[in-house]
């Protein structure tokens, strides 16, 4: 990916929050000189370095995992268009956003135990502020019917462009102006450019 040195971002600990907090990302695959994509939810695993999910067996995606290529998970937070009207000094039409991008080799995973595994600590995770939070019951012809992902990371990339090349003040009328959409990403954005 691109990333001017402002936008650079390589904290590893704003990184795997950012993961943990955006974590469905986009598994990225090449075969036959064709990018393959499907969007799933990943557990970031900082110890191991490894990305952890599943997918359904029929996607076709698992099988390209067998000949050792490397593969790229996206993952997006907030995103907002910032318009030049914005800014106190003159500026062009923009977009701000974070975004990390994860490089590694996967693996599929078939063994009934550790798909369980994944999709136990993938549910507890989403279903966590569910009051009772629902548990899976899963048999084994519908584990059978998923795929484990393992993913060893290789690299994490993080572009976090969030005004960083314009002057404090435009920054700040920039969060004043997304501040008063009301909206949620927006609020979201905010959150990282002040943080900046």
């Amino acid at each position: 990916m691109y990333i001017p040195k402002h936008f650079n971002e390589d904290d590893p600990e704003k990184l795997a929050a950012f993961i943990d907090e955006h974590a469905f990302g986009v598994l990225v695959t090449v075969s036959e000189g064709r990018p393959f994509a499907s969007h799933l939810p990943f557990l970031y695993e900082r110890e191991a370095n490894a990305l952890l999910g599943h997918m359904a067996r029929a996607n076709p995606q698992w099988r390209h995992f067998s000949n050792g290529a490397d593969v790229m998970v996206l993952f997006q937070g907030p995103h907002a268009y910032i318009s030049p009207s914005w800014y106190l000094a003159p500026g062009v039409p923009t977009w701000n956003y974070a975004v990390a991008h994860v490089y590694g080799s996967a693996q599929a995973l078939d063994a009934p135990s550790r798909i369980k595994a994944i999709v136990e600590r993938l549910t507890q995770k989403y279903e966590r502020n569910n009051q009772p939070p629902w548990a899976p019951a899963y048999d084994q012809g519908l584990l059978q019917a998923i795929v484990g992902i393992e993913i060893r990371i290789k690299e994490v990339q993080g572009k976090f462009k969030l005004g960083q090349n314009r002057s404090a003040a435009d920054r700040a009328a920039v969060v004043s102006k997304l501040q008063a959409t009301g909206s949620e990403s927006d609020a979201a954005l905010t959150r990282l450019m002040k943080g900046k």
